[in-house]
């Protein structure tokens, strides 16, 4: 599947560098929801969120460059050993902001305030405020839609409310 969203050629060159570069390339190895990795998740939200936007006149270069980089945050969180946080100190209140500042530190050059929207909004309600841009809803509605893929194993989703830590 992530081969087939780098063969549209014009997607490809609006990110190509992100995609590329190293510390992007070790989302990889960072699982993301059950056995998908973060650099697949999000290919699969930046793509759509692409598509979408450019279908309908909308800036899909920033859509395409938030969706990559929504979640971009600097350490995997499934399997960390922390002690445990509070609830609003946890992945799903807390990663965006993370996501953002090292955006900021590896891909200053495409930091705009619709970019850094997308990026900090795109977990809506959960981050409460809401997205200023209609690229930033885009990302926060497809996001959710690719991220239901965790209904298809329903044990596992007591993990993402922080019930349970690893059902493994």
């Amino acid at each position: 599947m992530v081969n087939s969203f780098l063969e549209d050629s014009e997607y490809y060159l609006i990110v190509k560098d992100i995609i590329n570069h190293p510390e992007f390339q070790r989302r990889k190895e960072f699982i993301h929801h059950e056995n998908e990795s973060v650099f697949n998740h999000v290919l699969e939200v930046s793509y759509y969120s692409y598509l979408y936007c450019k279908k309908r006149g909308l800036d899909y270069k920033s859509a395409a460059i938030g969706g990559l980089l929504h979640d971009f945050y600097p350490n995997p969180w499934q399997n960390c050993k922390i002690v445990k946080k509070k609830f609003f100190q946890m992945h799903g209140f807390v990663h965006a902001k993370e996501a953002l500042e090292n955006a900021q530190k590896f891909f200053p050059q495409y930091m705009t305030p619709k970019i850094e929207n997308i990026i900090l909004r795109h977990m809506f309600p959960l981050n409460i405020k809401l997205p200023k841009y209609k690229e930033a809803w885009v990302i926060t509605m497809i996001d959710k839609k690719v991220s239901l893929k965790i209904f298809k194993n329903p044990k596992g989703l007591l993990k993402y409310v922080g019930i349970r830590k690893d059902l493994k």
